[in-house]
């Protein structure tokens, strides 16, 4: 074995982090000037804010997060908590679609921690404001007393849910208009000439579960439909679970002939639950769809739209909000439904 010294490797390092004093030298301007640009102080210019700000973009300038929240106390950080949402598809992505969109450019950087367990939902939401870890929350799937929420405000927290809860006291949130969604498809299924119409509702846990029923009893009551609200399965039971089930009441002397799908999920296991009973005929159906999937499925599927893209640009424009003014009213928003029934 060969003895003796040998020259080390030499170790390549990348380019320098661009600095504020990079942007400053770029632009001629001051390093305070290309800080405070940064900030969006309206003291500076709107142009030479721009300015500031494409060549932050071009050179991929990063504020330093730690040395930031020292000087301000903010993480610049907005947690999701993302929830399973199994019953419609594509839920996920366009949340962070809209929800990033409404966040860029400001600064904040967005971490999502998923929570696809049966476990307790509070444990997430405490050790994220117990640390400090983000400015602000987003979560999903409320309950009529959820626990987070009461916990957030109970710790004076700034956080948005996508769904409305029962307290008393408001709090911020973001929600689909359910109960005009099924009074909608009711409607339809009825002037269809359907009969006994049966709705999949969530479990109870969630409050979008009363809400949805209250749409259908509004249109039980208008027309005296029949209804038939299932024990058996929700829209949280899985695909095969629910095409069973479906499969299995088809053929029963008082089956449903319209239902009213919370997913794209429901409609395609009733479907082919129907279908494999030989009474694929005799179903109707009205979905609710975010993905436009079922056009592409079933040309004359009746679906009602919700936008949950907008959704999540809506969550980061009123979370961003109440992080900046938490004296103001919280704001709630209520997304109406669109109506997209085939001729």
């Amino acid at each position: 074995m060969p003895t003796g010294d040998h020259e080390q490797p030499s170790v390549r390092s990348g380019p320098p982090r661009p600095t504020l004093k990079t942007i400053a030298e770029m632009s001629g301007l001051a390093v305070a000037t290309v800080s405070r640009a940064l900030a969006d102080d309206p003291k500076i210019a709107e142009a030479t804010r721009k300015r500031v700000a494409e060549i932050a973009r071009l050179v991929g300038y990063e504020p330093d997060r730690a040395a930031r929240r020292l000087r301000t106390g903010r993480t610049m950080v907005i947690n999701l908590i993302l929830d399973p949402h199994f019953e419609v598809l594509g839920f996920g992505n366009a949340l962070l679609v809209g929800l990033t969109g409404a966040l860029e450019g400001t600064g904040y950087n967005l971490v999502v921690t998923p929570h696809f367990t049966e476990e307790d939902v509070l444990p997430p939401i405490r050790r994220i404001v117990t640390n400090r870890q983000a400015d602000g929350l987003i979560f999903t799937r409320t309950a009529p007393f959820d626990e987070r929420v009461r916990f957030l405000m109970e710790q004076g927290f700034p956080f948005v849910c996508h769904g409305r809860t029962e307290f008393t006291e408001q709090h911020p949130w973001v929600d689909h208009d359910n109960e005009a969604f099924a009074y909608a498809a009711a409607s339809r299924l009825v002037a269809q000439g359907c009969q006994r119409i049966c709705a999949l509702l969530p479990p109870e846990t969630l409050t979008f579960r009363q809400h949805l029923r209250y749409g259908l009893m509004r249109a039980v009551r208008e027309t005296g439909v029949g209804f038939h609200i299932p024990e058996e399965v929700t829209l949280d039971s899985p695909m095969d679970r629910i095409q069973a089930w479906a499969q299995a009441i088809a053929t029963t002397p008082d089956s449903p002939d319209g239902f009213i799908c919370g997913g794209e999920a429901s409609w395609l296991a009733i479907r082919n639950g129907y279908r494999a009973a030989g009474q694929g005929a005799r179903f109707r159906a009205v979905a609710k769809s975010i993905s436009g999937i079922l056009s592409q499925i079933d040309a004359g599927a009746d679906v009602i739209h919700e936008d949950i893209e907008e959704a999540g640009r809506l969550l980061g424009d009123r979370l961003l909000r109440r992080i900046a003014e938490p004296h103001l009213p919280p704001p709630q928003t209520l997304q109406a439904p669109v109506i997209q029934f085939r001729d």
